[in-house]
């Protein structure tokens, strides 16, 4: 039973609180359509890639298109442990997080159908190391609040969707499509796709972050916890992607791109996303806040400097 409405109280909402800014962006630049994007001369580039660049961008699609409707399919638990506790201003945010996933799913499956045509079963394309993180660790881990409602496993399951999944694996992916496509001036309705989502994504990390940070000044042993579930998912991130490069010459990889590459930029993105939290540790949560909100304003700069998405209406 509900015992009160927050926002009728002398509560009211935090408007300055970092889940709340969060949402404000997510209302400003995350309102873009899938459907509108211009997929119009994607067709004749896919087509004049050799059978080695179109499997390349095949697989890196798939996994992305599995991904996404893996965290859409699985984030649930992770809002309803938030909406549990009563944080109001977390849940509103994450309301736009759920949105923003699904119209991913929409984008990928768009593009596969419209200009890359594959509509057969691509589930070849997934690895062991990818089946363990998507099939195994993201589902176990955010399922798990299901029935665990502690800090710890709101850890575990921040670490494996914000911190690997999507601060690890997605950057390092667009990244990678970016290296591809962009000196080559290929796949524009693509590319810009990209753009929006690796923003949208920018915002679930920044939440992520500040969701751990939040979760660890929770408990007195917060900190190993997120330590050691970080260093158990680096293993099979990486391994996703030595056995995605497992099926290229390496010395010469489709569009001149090499693993040592992808491996090095994953790795960087780990480090990043330790040292932010490694910033962090010990501090107050009102310092926490103070922190956020300055990582948020560096995020505004960021933002105004990327192009707007060219497509039949202002996606932004």
């Amino acid at each position: 039973m509900r015992d009160r409405y927050a926002t009728i109280s002398g509560r009211g909402l935090d408007w300055e609180s970092v889940p709340m800014r969060l949402f404000q962006k997510a209302k400003r630049l995350g309102t873009w359509d899938p459907q509108t994007l211009d997929f119009s001369t994607d067709g004749a580039d896919w087509a004049a890639f050799d059978d080695t660049e179109r499997d390349f961008l095949l697989r890196t699609l798939t996994l992305f298109q599995a991904g996404e409707e893996g965290v859409t399919s699985d984030l649930l638990p992770l809002i309803m442990a938030v909406a549990g506790e009563g944080r109001l201003e977390e849940e509103i945010y994450l309301t736009s997080f759920l949105w923003e996933e699904a119209k991913h799913v929409e984008f990928f499956r768009r593009w596969l159908d419209e200009v890359a045509l594959a509509r057969e079963d691509l589930e070849r394309y997934l690895t062991p190391s990818y089946r363990q993180l998507f099939l195994v660790e993201l589902p176990s881990s955010l399922n798990a609040l299901k029935t665990d409602l502690s800090v710890e496993a709101q850890i575990r399951a921040s670490v494996t969707y914000n911190m690997i999944i999507e601060g690890v694996l997605a950057e390092t992916g667009y990244h990678g499509f970016r290296q591809s496509l962009e000196a080559n001036n290929k796949l524009h309705g693509l590319l810009d796709g990209i753009r929006l989502i690796a923003r949208d994504e920018s915002r679930h990390i920044r939440y992520g972050v500040f969701l751990l940070d939040r979760l660890i000044n929770q408990s007195p042993n917060g900190w190993e916890v997120m330590n050691l579930r970080m260093n158990e998912l680096l293993g099979p991130a990486m391994g996703v992607i030595s056995e995605f490069w497992e099926n290229y010459d390496d010395e010469h990889g489709p569009f001149g791109q090499r693993m040592e590459t992808y491996l090095d930029y994953a790795s960087t993105q780990f480090d990043k996303r330790m040292k932010v939290l490694e910033r962090d540790r010990g501090k107050s949560i009102e310092e926490i806040v103070k922190a956020s909100v300055a990582d948020l304003s560096e995020d505004e700069t960021a933002d105004s400097s990327i192009p707007a998405a060219a497509g039949k209406s202002d996606s932004r």
